[in-house]
């Protein structure tokens, strides 16, 4: 197998070319196709044809992302960054589980921020999609005298954690007071 000459920065001729070809890409430059032909023609026609460079604000995303990666200062400060902002997120999120709401949903939000740098977020990201999905196609293949109890203990576990937390958090107690109420009245 035959070695290939180094570059001044010790990459391969080829590991080159594609840096460059990664930095023109950075850079919203096109990269010339030919037409069918592996380089050296321009196909039949003789003109190059540019592929189509791709758009969309994942792309974008993405781009600047391995920019800011390609430099290790930088790669040190993306971590960082994704990791607190993961951390606030799933916090606030952890703190509005037991109310009414979004509280899942935004736990799974800041898992997905972390997601974007660290790859046991990931996996964790995918299990919970996974058996989110399985437990939605399980509930809609019940029937609806099924799913309306799941939909009533959901209800009945909210109201419950709900009267919990406004009792032992700020002292209020609404049976009690709906009971007294019932009693005068």
């Amino acid at each position: 197998m035959p070695i290939k000459p180094s570059d001044r920065d010790g990459r391969t001729t080829s590991d080159a070319g594609r840096a460059a070809g990664a930095a023109r890409a950075a850079r919203g430059r096109p990269r010339p196709a030919t037409n069918g032909r592996a380089r050296g023609g321009a196909g039949r026609s003789g003109r190059t044809v540019l592929a189509a460079r791709p758009t969309g604000w994942r792309w974008r995303l993405r781009t600047t992302l391995d920019l800011i990666r390609a430099n290790p200062t930088g790669r040190v400060a993306l971590k960082i960054f994704i990791a607190v902002a993961g951390a606030l997120v799933v916090t606030v999120g952890i703190a509005l589980i037991p109310l009414p709401g979004p509280g899942w949903l935004i736990v799974i939000a800041g898992l997905a921020i972390w997601a974007v740098e660290f790859h046991w977020a990931r996996r964790l990201l995918g299990f919970t999609r996974r058996h989110v999905h399985a437990w939605t196609r399980w509930a809609t293949t019940r029937s609806l005298a099924v799913r309306f109890l799941l939909g009533s203990v959901g209800l009945v576990f909210v109201a419950v954690v709900l009267w919990l937390s406004l009792k032992y958090s700020l002292g209020i107690d609404l049976v009690a007071q709906l009971l007294r109420y019932l009693a005068t009245n």
